[in-house]
């Protein structure tokens, strides 16, 4: 018998940076600036996703460094903590910790994404 595994991911949103971020730069300046770095994080996480499939680990780490860095700058440190794993699996030479840990960047950063785009 085959069992199917329904992976969830919870993933952790600081408000409290996001209001941080408003008081520096104002409402409509931080949605802006928010906008952006969420538009950018899904072309990075694309590119993550394409770079692994052609197996450019240089590529891949250099994305998923962007994705952190980003992730981090508005709040979103269980993204940030996923993208970094997968940084870190590029250096393993291990396809499979960078088949799992991408897979779980997937995850992660779709639900991410849906968790801001739903505030």
């Amino acid at each position: 018998m085959i069992q199917a595994i329904n992976l969830t991911e919870m993933v952790q949103f600081d408000k409290e940076r996001v209001a941080q971020i408003v008081a520096r730069l104002g409402q409509r300046n931080a949605d802006d600036v928010i906008a952006r770095t969420m538009e950018e994080l899904a072309v990075q996480l694309a590119k993550v996703h394409r770079d692994v499939d052609r197996g450019l680990t240089g590529e891949v780490q250099t994305a998923a460094a962007k994705i952190a860095e980003f992730s981090a700058h508005i709040g979103m440190p269980s993204l940030s903590v996923a993208a970094q794993n997968v940084a870190n699996a590029t250096q393993t030479n291990c396809s499979s910790a960078l088949a799992a840990t991408t897979a779980r960047l997937d995850r992660v950063g779709e639900a991410s994404l849906l968790q801001v785009w739903d505030l």
